[in-house]
């Protein structure tokens, strides 16, 4: 292995965050909520245009610092579309050969992206396959499996180095709840839960974390019972979160609580808040703020005041032919009307 080409391709990675400017933390006014103070950390201005840009970077670091990659080594992952788009662009960025291994149904826009930036895709009929494939196709290409759903929670550095839990609490310091009372998150691989978790205890915080999980998702069943050998063959229809299996980078022991959110509230929040912010978010958006929303109404019962903080994960733009299809909507989410009206009579 060359260690100059090691050294020069971490340099890389290192001057192309420098570049980047930390993504903003947008207060959402909702005036029902006196004393309850509301934030979107926007993670969809990363230049990939999702919240995976961070956990991609620090999986080509991990792998970088840990000897896995050389000039010469083609990466595989295995993906539902953002984290792929974003090694995309972190292997061109290197100069690496780069395959994503997807199940067919990803959609079209995430295709053109990961394409935008020279990777590769691998199709096959479900997502419970892109396991296999990709440790098959790692194989026979002598190439790199990334892993994110085993890698993500160990390749972030929890105690800080700017990972998205000390951009939060550094963020919020001049806010009135200077510590907010709760993050909300959703999971796909749980990389980001156990940072923010771990970084929770590390900091001796009071904030809760709490992880919303939509339909056909095994992580909150995993939250209740404990057996990591759950398995569920339907597949999540919001895209990013949500798996068929019990990831190791799901760390249940630094969640402090979780709630199952339904398909037609994920869809039904996500096209309410992208008319409150006058900006498209993706579907995972919309079930973090359901998380929120429910949280919120909690609190004012129980005449508690504090902040909440939740993710906008990604942008509405990748996602035109399915969640802001109305057709695409009614025949896989079906009729959200009631969803609907019950967000605007509520909360707006």
């Amino acid at each position: 292995m060359s260690r100059q080409w090691v050294a020069n391709a971490i340099a890389k990675i290192q001057a192309d965050f420098q570049r980047s400017a930390d993504t903003h933390l947008i207060k959402v006014d909702l005036p029902r909520f006196t004393g309850i103070d509301i934030y979107l950390k926007d993670e969809s201005t990363h230049p990939t245009g999702s919240l995976k840009h961070r956990l991609a970077r620090s999986l080509f670091l991990y792998a970088l610092c840990n000897g896995k990659i050389t000039e010469n080594t083609v990466i595989i992952e295995a993906s539902s579309g953002s984290t792929a788009i974003s090694e995309a662009y972190f292997a061109r960025l290197l100069g690496l050969r780069f395959i994503a291994v997807m199940a067919k149904s990803t959609s079209l826009q995430k295709i053109n992206e990961i394409k935008r930036y020279e990777g590769e895709c691998f199709l096959v009929d479900s997502t419970d396959l892109i396991y296999e494939a990709s440790e098959e196709l790692a194989k026979q290409l002598n190439g790199y499996y990334m892993d994110q759903f085993t890698n993500a929670e160990r390749a972030t550095d929890w105690r800080g180095n700017n990972n998205i839990a000390d951009s939060i609490f550094e963020q919020m310091k001049l806010e009135p709840h200077c510590v907010p009372k709760h993050v909300v998150v959703s999971a796909g691989t749980g990389g980001t839960s156990a940072t923010i978790g771990r970084y929770i205890r590390y900091n001796q915080l009071p904030t809760e974390l709490t992880v919303v999980d939509p339909e056909n998702s095994v992580f909150y069943d995993y939250f209740k019972t404990a057996n990591n050998k759950l398995l569920n063959k339907k597949v999540s229809l919001i895209e990013g979160i949500g798996r068929p299996r019990v990831e190791p980078s799901f760390i249940a022991s630094v969640v402090d609580n979780m709630l199952p959110v339904e398909n037609k509230e994920s869809i039904a929040a996500m096209l309410w808040l992208t008319q409150l912010l006058g900006k498209k978010v993706g579907a995972s958006t919309g079930t973090n703020m359901v998380g929120v929303l429910k949280i919120a109404q909690k609190m004012q019962a129980q005449g508690e005041q504090g902040a909440i903080v939740t993710l906008l994960c990604d942008s509405g733009e990748r996602y035109s032919e399915t969640y802001y299809n109305p057709l695409w909507v009614k025949q896989y989410i079906g009729d959200i009307s009631e969803q609907q009206a019950t967000l605007v009579s509520n909360f707006s």
